[in-house]
């Protein structure tokens, strides 16, 4: 009650009082003293060299998903280039052929040939490559020749065990269409 009074009388406003702190004088510790004690403490814990540990064990947890995401978009866009180049390149090797025949072993040189510069040399051009003509006579002129690619990019390091459990690939195609030569003369 006698604060409340006083601070009237003193001219503070009503309710608040003058606040007396006792005052100590701060103990002036060298800062060697403070550092050495946490450092002491770190030596008993143990926590010396954490640091580098956690530093390794969260980069690892973080670059390796990022590096095998690289490697798997790059496996992907090789593919991509692979299957693009093999649509085309078979497709305009197949309407030059003197016969559906000579199309078909040109189609699958080209095929090969496209695949095996993107470094997918595994692969068998008969199980990717379609052709299909738009005529009966598929190297009529004035027709179309129709060639498509599909290749499953298999995700890298996963074992072909795990594989014929799971699809774990991601399919890519390409379509190309070429036409025959419409003043070449008619080619069986």
């Amino acid at each position: 009650m006698r604060s409340r009074a006083r601070s009237a009388r003193e001219g503070y406003p009503r309710g608040v009082s003058k606040v007396v702190e006792r005052r100590t004088r701060p103990r002036s510790i060298p800062d060697d003293r403070v550092n050495s004690g946490h450092q002491a403490a770190a030596r008993a814990r143990g926590d010396e060299g954490n640091a580098q540990v956690e530093f390794l064990g969260v980069a690892l947890v973080l670059i390796l998903p990022v590096l095998y995401l690289a490697l798997t978009l790059g496996r992907i866009q090789a593919a991509t280039f692979a299957v693009e180049g093999a649509a085309k390149e078979s497709a305009r090797a197949f309407v030059t052929a003197d016969s559906v025949a000579e199309g078909q072993v040109r189609a699958a040189v080209a095929t090969s040939l496209a695949l095996s510069d993107q470094g997918f040399d595994d692969v068998l051009p008969s199980e990717i490559l379609e052709l299909s003509c738009s005529s009966d006579p598929c190297l009529a002129p004035g027709s179309e020749v129709v060639a498509v690619v599909r290749y499953d990019v298999g995700l890298p390091f996963v074992p072909s065990g795990i594989r014929s459990w799971v699809p774990l690939s991601i399919p890519v195609q390409a379509v190309h269409t070429s036409p025959v030569d419409s003043y070449a003369g008619a080619r069986s």
